[in-house]
């Protein structure tokens, strides 16, 4: 077994059945790495030699009898944002290049305690706020599908390695989509969690204790089966709680696609997507209908889609911006006083950059009215499909910030209006699966998400291994045999 592209599970299975070695495996995807990465720079800091020790000693303790771990011996690796003992974490950040991290985050921990060797660490945008990955220390990650277009971000070096078969699974976090838009551009699956039920401790930056409110950590894979296994074994609280709470997920309760009671929305003018997207959505729709699922293309929660996003947008920003110096917030207090932009998210980055504490809670209590409205909807409903963001993978652009312009069916759209189809699953803590749906005209990978009530994970996620089996699942790109 030396498929690159194959999943966690297959490799751990012939790790176990001694049909290939921890070290076999972590060797072919350094190889790999070698070899291809120089197109994509998707896995920017290297760890090969601790890998390979690892490797190493994951085969002696089977040689010596040892019960094999969930992930023994297979080889992977994490979004730079994450803390990895004697490895940077920098968020691209250049004035923390020197920042080594002298402990594991929980997710680590988790993943290693399973059996998971970490060979290396990918790429990230600066401060993991872009839906691209660039920065100035490690420069430009590439989509392996074309090499001018973006990956995805924050997790765009996790997709990319996934999609181009340089590890065997991978670990991500989502505030605005940075699970799901990499997943969708790049074809793979990726899973934003409930809130809350996967610790984040040592995905931060440093003195960063608090968990980032409304941010997750989750897996990323290139199937669902993977991400199941890896939400088995991340999920639960971190080492600050574990001695008060405990978690117990529930299990699907459906076996067969015909069982499923699924809305969808294809689009919404609030963030119009490109008409390929909305069709995709539209066709999965059809095609769950004539497999016997219960389909509605009207069933929508009772809430109001405005405000939904309006209370996203103060959450986002109380998070995104709580890191800002003093003169970076001035700016914005003064920008408040001034002629607001004219494009609503770039508009809200200055209204509840610097938001009173008051106003922050007021959206805060929206959000649990959000919540109960998404609680009530998901007792009819199983599953809601919908667009992950407006077109397939784009090309790059580092221009100006807040200045860029998305083309979406020859109409120009304000780069951020992306953050509506991740921001109103969000801000409710709903579970959302990206998975792949097949190619887009231009042959550029489509994924959708499928959402579904609070700790339904394992559902979302099971809906979307039952998908691959009509849709085809993860395939890989052409020019990374």
């Amino acid at each position: 077994m030396t498929d690159p592209f194959a999943t966690a599970i297959e490799l751990a299975a012939a790790i176990r059945n001694k049909e290939a070695s921890s070290l076999e495996l972590t060797d072919m995807y350094i190889e790999r790495v070698e070899r291809y990465d120089d197109q994509t720079n998707a896995v920017v800091v290297h760890d090969f030699e601790r890998g390979r020790e690892a490797a190493k000693a994951a085969d002696a303790a089977l040689a010596r009898g040892e019960a094999a771990r969930p992930l023994h011996g297979v080889p992977m690796t994490v979004k730079e944002a994450f803390n990895v003992a004697g490895l940077p974490t920098t968020w691209g950040i250049p004035e923390l290049r020197d920042n080594v991290a002298s402990e594991d985050a929980d997710y680590v921990r988790r993943l290693k305690g399973a059996g998971a060797v970490i060979f290396g660490k990918t790429n990230v945008p600066l401060n993991l706020g872009d839906f691209q990955s660039f920065n100035d220390i490690y420069g430009t990650t590439n989509n392996p599908w074309d090499l001018t277009r973006t990956p995805g971000g924050s997790s765009g070096g996790s997709s990319a390695a996934l999609a181009a078969g340089f590890t065997a699974l991978e670990a991500g976090s989502d505030i605005g989509g940075s699970i799901r838009n990499p997943a969708h551009y790049c074809g793979i699956y990726g899973h934003k969690p409930t809130w809350g039920i996967v610790s984040d401790e040592g995905h931060a930056l440093p003195e960063q204790l608090a968990p980032a409110d409304i941010a997750v950590v989750g897996p990323m894979a290139r199937s669902a089966a993977d991400l199941a296994l890896s939400m088995d074994i991340v999920a639960g609280a971190g080492r600050t709680d574990r001695a008060g709470w405990q978690l117990n997920l529930p299990r699907p309760a459906k076996g067969a696609l015909s069982d499923f009671r699924v809305a969808i929305l294809p689009n919404h003018d609030r963030a119009p997507v490109a008409a390929e997207m909305a069709d995709r959505v539209q066709q999965v729709g059809e095609r769950l209908a004539r497999l016997g699922a219960t389909v509605s293309d009207s069933a929508f929660p009772d809430i109001d889609i405005n405000r939904a996003f309006e209370a996203y947008l103060s959450l986002l920003w109380g998070v995104m911006a709580a890191g800002l110096s003093e003169e970076e917030k001035a700016g914005l207090r003064q920008a408040r006083n001034a002629e607001a932009p004219a494009d609503e998210v770039p508009a809200s980055l200055v209204r509840f950059g610097v938001q009173e504490h008051s106003e922050w809670l007021r959206f805060d209590n929206r959000r649990f009215a959000l919540r109960k409205a998404w609680q009530a909807f998901f007792q009819d409903w199983d599953i809601l499909i919908c667009p992950q963001v407006a077109t397939a993978a784009f090309p790059h652009d580092h221009g100006e910030y807040l200045e860029r312009r998305l083309v979406v069916d020859n109409e120009s759209q304000n780069y951020f209006q992306q953050l509506f189809w991740s921001g109103i699953i969000t801000v409710a803590h709903l579970p959302s699966t990206v998975f792949p749906t097949g190619p887009s005209k231009d042959g550029l990978p489509i994924g959708l998400q499928a959402v579904g009530a609070e700790f339904n994970d394992h559902t979302t996620i099971e809906f979307t291994r039952l998908m691959a089996r009509e849709l085809g699942g993860f395939a890989a790109p052409p020019d990374f045999p």
